[in-house]
């Protein structure tokens, strides 16, 4: 199984890096040499959730997944391929007995000593909520379950934060944050207080490398205050931008009572990005130069020569691309929509692409049939190359049409609220 193992990592990592634009990794990202350790993560984005971890994690993980994931032909086949642990929820099966995951935990706890790592997202379930759901006590409980079976060295546990930009979107971008690493051995107590004080520490440690919000629009203010920041400071990344909105976050919650002065800086920040949607812009485009960039000449060159095969695969893509989001569009969880979309387009692009070659070599006569049959199968990377600067496009041409008194305006009220953000740091001595 190992083989195959590391070919279907490499085969999912390519496979996440087509879905996601950026990747990032930052922190204490563990060694391929790794043994016996336990990760832990917040579950925001379905089944993508486990399959970034393992496929950007250098040593190799085998995720804990909830017994309905085995009842997937294809899904049973990858989770045994990759030693995943089968976990009974009692909501998936109210006949559950007392005392039933105990067998679970005997085979974690000799996984870990035998050298296994393991991943698991202590939320239980994945959600849609601004910040971390209550923790269930699976992780602690399978340590401490290792720790009573004495191995030779305790067992460590890390936190892995997943931060998304548009986790519902294809070509998004994505951040993984590693954690510091803990050791069982940091914690002399066994039992009840094991569990509580471990369950306690990876909280934590999740909620220190997340940014999070009490509400959906508390955390949105969040986000554009640290966006804007992140980009004054001429660090358009996610990992900055995360950075940065911890500070705003610890800074909000010091702001609780002063209702007055959060209210201020929202209704500036809300006002900039109601003219910013209004104009089809975003605010790295008026940050640092305050002036909305243009595209190099190379770019514009490699661009145009590759707009042919691009507008091909747009046009030859179209059917299983309109397929995909009809069916995305039937999911009413946002967690779930990226999962949806990444198993149906690795099932519906390779069977069209299949198809258009087995039309290409069909019909057309040769040597035309072998070039048509390249073109099938390359254009789509060409539309992927165009769709990511589609976006940088349209906003040099939006730019270009709104004159310069209304890019003027859009900068005044930028240049307000990054004055009412002052103010607010400020009253709180930063």
């Amino acid at each position: 199984m190992g083989a195959i193992r590391s070919a279907l990592r490499w085969l999912f990592r390519r496979v996440v890096g087509v879905y996601f634009r950026e990747i990032e990794v930052l922190g204490e990202a563990p060694a391929a040499n790794v043994r016996g350790r336990v990760f832990v993560s917040n579950h925001v984005n379905a089944i993508i959730d486990p399959i970034l971890v393992i496929t950007t994690a250098p040593c190799d993980v085998s995720p804990v997944a909830k017994s309905t994931l085995w009842k997937v032909p294809v899904l049973k086949w990858l989770l045994d391929v990759v030693e995943a642990v089968q976990i009974v929820r009692r909501r998936d099966d109210p006949s559950k007995q007392g005392g039933s995951d105990d067998v679970v935990f005997d085979r974690v706890a000799k996984w870990l000593q035998g050298g296994g790592n393991l991943l698991i997202f202590p939320e239980g379930s994945s959600h849609n909520e601004p910040h971390l759901i209550e923790l269930k006590t699976g992780a602690a409980r399978m340590l401490l379950r290792a720790c009573e079976a004495g191995p030779p060295d305790p067992v460590t546990f890390q936190s892995v934060a997943l931060e998304f930009d548009a986790r519902e979107k294809f070509r998004s971008r994505v951040l993984l944050i590693y954690g510091p690493v803990r050791s069982t051995a940091a914690f002399p107590q066994r039992g009840a207080e094991f569990i509580a004080a471990v369950t306690a520490k990876i909280k934590d440690d999740l909620s220190e490398l997340l940014v999070e919000g009490a509400t959906w629009d508390e955390r949105l203010l969040i986000a554009r205050v640290a966006e804007m920041l992140a980009h004054d400071a001429g660090d358009p990344t996610l990992a900055g931008w995360n950075a940065i909105g911890r500070q705003v976050e610890a800074a909000r919650k010091m702001l609780a009572a002063d209702t007055t002065t959060v209210d201020t800086v929202r209704a500036a920040v809300d006002a900039y990005h109601e003219r910013l949607a209004a104009l089809g812009l975003t605010d790295a485009e008026l940050a640092a130069s305050l002036a909305p960039r243009t595209m190099g000449i190379f770019r514009k060159l490699y661009l145009s020569l590759t707009l042919p095969f691009a507008a091909t695969g747009i046009l030859a893509y179209s059917p299983p691309y309109w397929l995909t989001n009809l069916i995305a569009a039937r999911v009413t969880s946002p967690d779930e929509t990226s999962t949806i979309k990444l198993g149906a387009g690795l099932v519906l692009y390779p069977l069209w692409a299949a198809l258009l070659i087995a039309i290409s070599l069909w019909l057309a006569p040769r040597p035309h049939d072998f070039v048509l049959a390249a073109l099938a199968l390359l254009s789509p990377f060409a539309a992927v190359t165009w769709l990511d600067a589609s976006p940088e496009l349209r906003r040099s041409l939006r730019a270009m049409w709104q004159g310069r008194a209304r890019l003027e305006e859009t900068r005044a009220l930028r240049k307000e609220a990054m004055i009412r953000i002052g103010e607010a740091q400020s009253r709180l001595g930063l």
